[in-house]
């Protein structure tokens, strides 16, 4: 584990959403220097899951003062937002955003912002880091138990105060991780790629009680698209395991 640095902007974000599209939400945190928390959330009717993930990062940023003079580290479970800004909108935007193939960049009016608020801070480093979801790390798991929670249109009380006194230990931060290797995105903003170690990666829904292991994206989606269901990809039985107990469920919860 880092030790948190106290003189730097910490930012945790994460996304939610029940169905791809479907409802959706998403949440962060935002620690100051100057000692103070704010934790924010926020609801979509309809949306998707990169959609909220980019949202989160989004407003963070959107909530700092452009004239600060900390680094910013900001920390998201998403390799979509951390490959897409450092890497791909900058091909998208000679492009006039399009993709390689030359068709429209999905969600390029988030992209458009998320690209505005980042050269607010050129003054500053500003460092993108990947965290892996359901791990364990306190700030990306409250961030987690936020956006759910708006995606479900469920009150969540939001913690603004005292960085002493909040219930969330931001001061153990998650060593650095290389991102997971995914094939680069076409501007779908649908998950591409992947592979497990022993070459099979597998996609979990979990819809009116009953867990489902796909062997593909597109029969995932057959399922889960438009409906209030949870899914997720797996690249290890032990990556499966993690994903049921995220879900509230037994590790052991039998898998159709």
């Amino acid at each position: 584990m880092e030790a948190a640095s106290n003189s730097s902007i910490l930012i945790f974000t994460d996304g939610a959403c029940s169905g791809n599209p479907g409802p959706g939400g998403w949440g962060c945190i935002v620690a100051l220097p100057d000692g103070t928390v704010r934790e924010m959330g926020g609801h979509v009717p309809q949306t998707t899951n990169n959609r909220m993930e980019m949202a989160a990062a989004l407003r963070a940023l959107i909530s700092l003062d452009g004239s600060i003079s900390s680094d910013i580290n900001l920390y998201t479970d998403s390799t979509y937002v951390i490959k897409g800004i450092n890497e791909w909108v900058y091909g998208w935007m000679r492009r006039g955003w399009k993709t390689a193939e030359g068709k429209e960049v999905a969600n390029q009016d988030l992209w458009r912002e998320l690209v505005r608020e980042v050269a607010r801070f050129k003054h500053v480093s500003l460092n993108w880091k990947y965290v892996r979801g359901h791990d364990g790390n306190p700030g990306n798991e409250r961030c987690d138990q936020i956006a759910v929670a708006f995606s479900l249109k469920k009150k969540e009380p939001l913690y603004v105060g005292d960085r002493a006194g909040y219930f969330v230990d931001l001061n153990q931060l998650p060593d650095q991780a290389p991102l997971p290797e995914m094939k680069k995105q076409s501007g779908s903003g649908k998950p591409q790629g992947g592979g497990s170690s022993n070459g099979t990666t597998t996609y979990l829904s979990y819809l009116g009680g009953v867990v489902t292991r796909h062997a593909t994206w597109a029969g995932c989606e057959k399922v889960v698209k438009g409906r209030p269901a949870k899914f997720k990809k797996a690249k290890s039985p032990q990556e499966e395991r993690e994903i049921l107990v995220s879900w509230g469920l037994d590790p052991n919860t039998p898998i159709e």
